[in-house]
């Protein structure tokens, strides 16, 4: 997935994102986080990428980025292996 950056400081990013679902599972898990003040998304157009804008206190955003990916990726691996144990 493309991510194109359009302003970043320490506590405040803006990216766009390749996929409206990834930018709702961000948002969602990103909220989650205490030092996230402001995780949400826009879509100028149905045709356009959507545009996420994270705000953060006492952790930088790119951290919070991070750790909301790394959550993803653990319960996706727990989901994966919770579905091949079905068989």
């Amino acid at each position: 997935m493309e991510i194109k950056i359009l302003n970043f400081s320490k506590d405040e990013i803006e990216f766009e994102v390749g996929s409206l679902t990834m930018a709702e599972i961000l948002r969602i898990y990103l909220n989650k986080d205490s030092a996230v003040t402001l995780a949400v998304w826009k879509r100028e157009h149905p045709t356009k990428s959507p545009i996420m804008l994270v705000k953060t206190k006492g952790k930088s955003a790119k951290k919070a980025i991070a750790d909301a990916v790394n959550s993803i990726s653990k319960e996706l691996d727990k989901i994966s292996s919770d579905f091949k144990k079905m068989k």
